[in-house]
């Protein structure tokens, strides 16, 4: 369930982390598809955006090429750099985002207080109009499934814009 209440912004811009296992497809996806609609609603300076995954494995790494493939096509440019999430992630974001529910009972796991695990959602919960639950992972499946995130990806975002953006 997505959070609420709005967070005091106190003046700084809105800080949303979105999390995926590995931080390859789905989560630096949804970093730069959300980025790309906040700089069309011409509120970039209203947002601070990033994306991690809950292992490290993938750390310093580009998204999937695969993923970025498929995003370009829509005329979007995945370029962030895969990172774990971190302690501090918890105490500076506003809203930590996951994409299913194995990353949303990891999060709740990792979360130091009940105030960062209040921060902590999915994103298909922000959107009512979302067909799914859940954001699927594509990693191991073939070019529909990172044409799927990316639709679910365009579907939920807007959504998620309208009820975080500073009043």
């Amino acid at each position: 369930m997505p959070p609420m209440t709005h967070p005091q912004h106190e003046g700084r811009p809105v800080r949303v982390l979105f999390v995926c296992l590995g931080n390859i497809c789905r989560s630096p996806s949804a970093e730069a598809l959300f980025r790309h609609y906040v700089a069309s609603q011409g509120a970039s300076e209203d947002y601070e955006i990033d994306s991690a995954g809950l292992i490290a494995h993938h750390q310093g790494e580009l998204p999937d090429g695969r993923m970025r493939a498929h995003a370009a096509r829509r005329g979007y440019t995945l370029d962030s750099r895969s990172r774990p999430i971190t302690y501090e992630d918890f105490f500076h974001f506003d809203y930590i985002i996951g994409m299913d529910e194995a990353n949303r009972t990891r999060l709740l796991e990792l979360a130091p207080t009940e105030e960062a695990a209040g921060k902590v959602s999915l994103l298909p919960e922000w959107c009512e109009a979302s067909p799914r639950d859940h954001v699927p992972d594509p990693y191991y499946g073939g070019a529909e499934g990172f044409e799927h995130v990316l639709d679910l990806l365009e579907l939920c975002l807007p959504s998620l814009y309208e009820k975080t953006r500073p009043t």
